[in-house]
């Protein structure tokens, strides 16, 4: 079967109902059993992390703005994740297990000594069911998963990461240059800043999927070891071997997450990420008087598929199962293998409400 068709000619509907998109948040470490926190676990259909936590928060009588969380889970999906509430000594978890909400089930509350913050987990597993796929089309998708799962996928951000229409860059720009009043709650402008930074990461990956360099390692590069998460600057001394250990899988080339505090590359990767940066902000010293939303970091350039298995579903549907480290996104890694035809997706600005199946709210990540 030849698979020279684009992903554009090959085409595949995605969440057609909240089941075909499920997420199991993978947590770092289990709640202890005890502590001032209560960690609760719980499945959500239809809602997004937000609503979910408040609901719980005010059914525990707790301050909303007190709860952790460590990422938000799509909207239009079953998911499952951890949020951690200030619970006083001498009240039960069952106070939480007692708690009914439309559409969400709580399945653990335990106690744990510490809030949970964002970032603090492994990864998430996805289940995740592509339709109304022709069987010539299935075929090639399976031959691009199985590509996939030997080479990786260059780890863009997702839409959802832009806000429902896309416009969260856009309006940080107009914060920064002091155009706009930003947002009032500290959590919206750290969204806000993080839309900015990730699409100065993704015009950084693009160029470099044009030059060809987005599994490699060049020479100024920050490099960073999967094992460890730990970065260094390639120079001429390390180039050779960390080339060799790039081909291996062990380390991957790394993008901007522009902050006051980001490391930088060297060498023409840093004229080309100097670049990108200029075009994100008129003055790039006005990065330090936001490092309360970002202080910046590196990205990897490249997203490793764990796990990854498929099986054909009935005579037109495909479940791909895997599992992404934290800040992978499922919708990167199926849109090399076909276009996603979503059909709980928002209208662009450009769309009216009748281009699009449902014009809803985005998912939240």
């Amino acid at each position: 079967m030849s698979n020279s068709l684009s992903p554009e000619q090959v085409s595949a509907v995605l969440r057609r109902q909240p089941s075909d998109f499920i997420v199991d948040e993978l947590p770092a470490y289990e709640a202890c059993g005890e502590g001032d926190h209560l960690y609760v676990t719980f499945k959500k259909t239809g809602l997004t992390t937000l609503q979910v936590v408040r609901a719980l928060a005010d059914g525990l009588g707790v301050d909303p703005r007190e709860v952790g969380f460590a990422g938000m889970k799509d909207r239009h999906a079953v998911t499952t994740q951890v949020a951690s509430f200030p619970f006083a000594k001498g009240r039960e978890p069952e106070e939480a297990r007692a708690i009914t909400l439309d559409g969400v089930e709580i399945l653990d509350a335990k106690r744990h000594k510490n809030k949970l913050r964002t970032g603090h987990l492994r990864g998430n597993r996805f289940t995740i069911t592509l339709r109304e796929l022709t069987l010539p089309g299935r075929e090639i998708v399976i031959e691009r998963l199985a590509r996939i799962q030997q080479e990786g996928v260059p780890n863009a951000f997702g839409s959802q990461r832009f806000g429902r229409d896309g416009a969260n860059p856009e309006r940080a720009l107009a914060w920064l240059q002091g155009k706009e009043r930003g947002p009032r709650d500290k959590r919206e402008r750290k969204l806000l800043f993080s839309a900015l930074q990730s699409r100065s990461f993704n015009e950084v990956l693009e160029r470099r999927e044009r030059e060809g360099t987005w599994a490699s390692i060049v020479l100024g590069d920050v490099a960073q070891k999967h094992d460890s998460g730990g970065v260094f600057v390639v120079g001429e001394a390390e180039l050779e071997d960390a080339r060799a250990r790039c081909e291996q899988g062990l380390l991957s080339p790394t993008g901007p997450m522009f902050g006051s505090k980001m490391r930088w590359p060297e060498g023409d990767v840093a004229a080309l990420e100097r670049e990108a940066l200029a075009n994100m902000i008129d003055e790039p010293s006005r990065l330090e008087q936001f490092s309360n939303y970002g202080e910046g970091a590196r990205r990897a350039l490249r997203l490793w598929v764990n796990d990854l298995e498929w099986r054909p579903e009935g005579e037109d549907a495909l479940i791909v199962g895997f599992m992404l480290t934290k800040g992978g996104y499922a919708t990167t890694v199926l849109s090399r293998a076909c276009e996603l035809r979503d059909v709980m997706a928002p209208p662009r600005r450009d769309e009216s409400p009748s281009d699009v199946a449902t014009p809803e709210d985005a998912p939240t990540g």
